[in-house]
């Protein structure tokens, strides 16, 4: 069976790079204005989720791939919205659980509020992820079927 291809390191920090600069310019006004919080604090905090999203979504987007390819013989490109759903979900949801911590410790708000802060995040960026991927899915699909 012919293997399928994934994407390159130097591909994948294109993707996440982009992801977090976007996310950022569209997520951290909506933030401030929903918390009440000063640009530097919302600023300075999202930057630091952001950091550990890009890491987290490093790691999380390859593995997802490398078991989308071996088990369903597709590159990512050609994943089916289905499966767009729950790759974009699962994503949100494990780092949901890496953040809320930092999210109480950063602010020093109950772990309630964090949560309902954590989970308006999440839900913000899942519908960002879900559009985000399917668009540069299509504008850079994965190099062995641009004929690289």
């Amino acid at each position: 069976m012919k293997a399928v291809p994934i994407r390159s390191w130097r591909e994948r920090g294109l993707q996440v790079g982009l992801f977090e600069l976007g996310g950022l310019l569209l997520i951290t006004p909506g933030y401030r204005w929903t918390t009440g919080e000063g640009w530097g604090e919302s600023v300075g905090l999202l930057v630091l989720l952001s950091l550990i999203a890009t890491t987290w979504q490093a790691v999380y987007n390859t593995v997802f791939d490398r078991c989308e390819a071996r088990w369903a013989h597709r590159p990512a490109h050609l994943r089916p919205w289905r499966w767009r759903v729950v790759h974009a979900l699962g994503f949100e949801v494990t780092l949901f659980l890496i953040t809320w911590p930092v999210i109480v410790l950063w602010t020093g708000w109950t772990w309630w509020a964090a949560a309902v802060a954590d989970l308006g995040l999440a839900l913000a960026y899942t519908a960002y992820a879900f559009l985000y991927h399917w668009l540069f899915d299509r504008w850079r699909p994965v190099a062995a079927e641009r004929g690289a």
